[in-house]
């Protein structure tokens, strides 16, 4: 039995101000290097007592083995303005040493049938206690602003209509996932094309530049 939520959860918040602290240390590398950041922002939280209890009640978790059957008790989002970016951020996660990575389910490519879309990484993370090291179980989803903006607002619909959804509703949801979608595909279309454009005036301005020496 939990007899104190605080001291449970105490590891887990301590992991998320971390985490938050490592990840956004990214962006701000990537801007000091003067380069696009592939994380326009970080987000972290601790899921609520309460949350915690349904969720147990829901899966059949039992106390005993929360630290083990829940994963996402601490959770971190990592906010992408490109779908590219997102593959980009999963690549850089990989290669830390100090996140040992269990599990991803590539949500992006292979959405959800509610048109849930976004990126899952189920790790294990180690905090330093006055006890000693303490491993959690954490996740981080990886997400772009428009995917982030659909999932927040299709849980908010959740909760309302307590998950059991008009069928008209569902199916709304479905089409505004799919737009929200195709959104993030024509902005990176887009981003790429001015790519492709500056680098042809690059080398225009470069051939000219050779063409004045001669």
């Amino acid at each position: 039995m939990i007899k104190n939520w605080n001291d449970f959860l105490f590891p887990y918040q301590q992991a998320v101000a971390e985490l938050k602290v490592k990840l956004r240390g990214i962006r701000r590398e990537y801007l000091e290097s003067e380069k696009r950041s592939p994380i326009e922002f970080v987000t972290g939280r601790v899921k609520p007592i309460d949350s915690i209890k349904e969720k147990m009640k829901r899966r059949y978790v039992s106390e005993d083995r929360l630290s083990q059957d829940m994963e996402d008790i601490a959770g971190l989002r990592i906010m992408c303005p490109f779908v590219d970016d997102i593959y980009v951020v999963v690549d850089i996660l990989r290669r830390r040493s100090d996140i040992n990575i269990l599990e991803e389910r590539d949500y992006v490519s292979r959405e959800k049938a509610s048109g849930y879309r976004s990126y899952h990484i189920v790790f294990e993370y180690p905090i330093e206690l006055v006890d000693g090291e303490k491993k959690i179980l954490a996740e981080i989803q990886v997400r772009t602003l428009a995917m982030n903006f659909w999932a927040t607002v299709e849980h908010s619909l959740n909760y309302k209509y307590n998950g059991v959804f008009p069928e008209d509703l569902k199916k709304r949801l479905q089409e505004s996932a799919e737009t929200s979608f195709q959104l993030d595909e024509g902005m990176s279309e887009i981003r790429k094309e001015l790519i492709e454009t500056r680098d042809e005036h690059k080398k225009q301005e470069e051939q000219n530049e050779r063409n004045r020496d001669d």
